[in-house]
């Protein structure tokens, strides 16, 4: 059984698609198999990987109601071990059409429970919002990466991430973990920037993750071209930190474990 991250903060802008993308691909590049289910009704994780908009084959959306089973959804995509959930902005509706369902917060982990087992990593990218997407996320996963951009005021908007995970260990999904916060957008000529990350290390120590993702002209290019920074320039600083992530992540993974 693979294990299902969550990649989520409530603030958008701070990376997280960007890291659903291009850690699914560095762990794909170590031939893990990987699926990067798109939560989130802006689609950019399905743009990033190449599917364009108004693709007719089922998503995200289409699962969620139940139309259609994991291997009408599943897709390939340019890495061999990497396959995709798409989105489309249709999903917007899907807030409102659970609402009054029963167990709503546990639809995508219904989903997922049946392909689970076929993958060795699920990578969710969730919503920049606190909504019932978002929620269904952090139910269905193991653990949550907490993508913050080296700026001000970074520390408070982690927190309130932290705040929400709680209340969803709380109540909806005890086994739920913090797989780190991943510091990203750093730019090391700036005092800020190192501000930032001084202030997190001392406020989460060990959930701090080693790899600091760096402003990289290229990492912000390659999902116009429908790639991962990997196939887009697989030298560039942007590549080596999501491959640095990636070793992390999988390191994390052997200490959990059992031996």
């Amino acid at each position: 059984m693979g294990r299902t991250i969550a990649i989520a903060n409530q603030k958008g802008g701070v990376g997280k698609t960007t890291t659903a993308i291009n850690l699914g691909a560095a762990l794909a590049n170590a031939e893990k198999t990987v699926l990067l289910v798109d939560i989130d009704p802006q689609a950019n994780a399905s743009r990033g990987l190449g599917v364009e908009r108004g693709d007719p084959r089922a998503g995200t959306y289409q699962w969620l109601q139940d139309a259609r089973g994991a291997r009408d959804v599943i897709q390939a995509t340019s890495l061999p071990h990497l396959h995709l959930v798409s989105a489309e902005r249709d999903l917007v509706g899907m807030e409102v059409e659970l609402a009054p369902e029963d167990r709503r917060e546990f639809r995508l982990r219904e989903r997922l429970e049946p392909c689970a087992a076929d993958f060795d990593f699920i990578l969710l990218d969730c919503p920049p919002s606190l909504g019932l997407l978002t929620v269904n996320g952090l139910v269905a996963a193991d653990s949550v990466i907490v993508p913050v951009q080296c700026e001000y005021l970074a520390l408070e908007g982690v927190t309130e991430m932290v705040g929400t995970i709680q209340r969803i260990q709380n109540v909806l999904n005890p086994e739920l973990e913090m797989e780190g916060v991943l510091l990203t957008m750093h730019d090391e000529r700036t005092s800020l920037s190192r501000q930032v990350v001084e202030e997190v290390r001392k406020f989460f120590n060990s959930k701090v993750f080693q790899t600091v993702i760096p402003r990289n002209v290229r990492l912000g290019e390659a999902p116009g071209f429908g790639q991962p920074i990997l196939s887009y320039d697989g030298r560039s600083r942007g590549a080596e930190a999501y491959l640095a992530l990636a070793a992390e992540v999988l390191r994390h993974d052997q200490e959990k474990s059992p031996r």
